[in-house]
């Protein structure tokens, strides 16, 4: 691994850990305010915030930095930082002990590395996407630094299938699985990359909520399906990203997507 990429993996980890640390002193006692699109933040969150962004700007002054809470406009540079400081934070409000924190690391508008720890649970997932950036850099996903894969099986009763909030509507016809609901976008998507779950959905997921497991994700081998017909990325410069959001279908196999894709029809604008 070339000294750039260790350095990004090494300050994810331990920035993640260091704010994760300190956020479980708050679990399931922060105060919670609904915020415009109903969505609820805390206190928790906004300090997290700022610790991450803080963190960016003195390890990596030239990378931008996109965020949840505060700033929503992709900016002119190279390098950006997608982070959500705190997925699942009514999960988190609430005493459940299912959140985290999210990291995305964009090059030229589109994700190339992605970083989620889950605090509570002892889980740290990151992958490496190259796609066709063309730069030199590792391969793979891992959770807490094994590799991981996307399940190799057949969909059936004995597998999962995980929803949203928004996406009740798939219960309205015949699902090859079981049906799961975490309540947190990422962990959704990760449990497809790590080959426990076949396939979820997210119906309004935000550029935050996706960006780091769209590298993880694919890295594992999933097949990342989204429901409306513009292309997620690149991101574009000057774009106000708060209300922009990604209906999303991921599949541990591409095989398989033509089972799951009919289940979401009224989700998203179909191709």
């Amino acid at each position: 691994m070339s000294d750039f990429w260790a350095q990004i993996l090494d300050f994810a980890k331990a920035t993640t850990h260091r704010v994760g640390d300190r956020l479980l002193q708050d679990f399931g006692q922060a105060q919670a305010q609904e915020k415009a699109d109903g969505s609820l933040v805390t206190q928790s969150d906004r300090w997290a915030d700022e610790e991450l962004r803080n963190a960016i700007a003195q390890a990596f002054p030239d990378h931008g930095v996109v965020s949840e809470e505060t700033e929503h406009i992709f900016p002119e540079t190279e390098w950006c930082w997608i982070i959500d400081p705190l997925d699942g934070t009514t999960n988190f409000a609430r005493g459940l002990p299912l959140w985290g924190i999210s990291f995305g690391l964009v090059y030229k508008g589109t994700p190339v590395f992605g970083y989620v720890h889950f605090p509570p649970l002892r889980q740290s997932f990151h992958g490496y996407w190259r796609g066709d950036s063309g730069l030199e850099m590792p391969t793979g996903a891992f959770m807490n630094d094994r590799l991981i894969h996307t399940s190799p099986d057949a969909p059936s009763s004995n597998h999962f299938f995980n929803l949203c909030a928004r996406s009740l509507s798939v219960l309205q016809q015949p699902n090859p699985c079981k049906i799961r609901m975490l309540g947190v976008s990422t962990y959704s998507f990760l449990t497809v990359a790590a080959g426990w779950t076949l396939a979820g959905v997210e119906a309004t997921p935000k550029i935050w909520d996706i960006a780091a497991v769209w590298a993880i994700a694919q890295a594992a081998g999933a097949a990342w399906t989204p429901l409306e017909p513009e292309t997620i990325f690149p991101l574009q410069t000057g774009v106000n990203y708060s209300r922009r959001a990604y209906p999303t279908l991921v599949v541990s196999r591409a095989e398989w997507v033509e089972t799951f894709l009919p289940l979401t029809a009224s989700i998203g604008v179909k191709r």
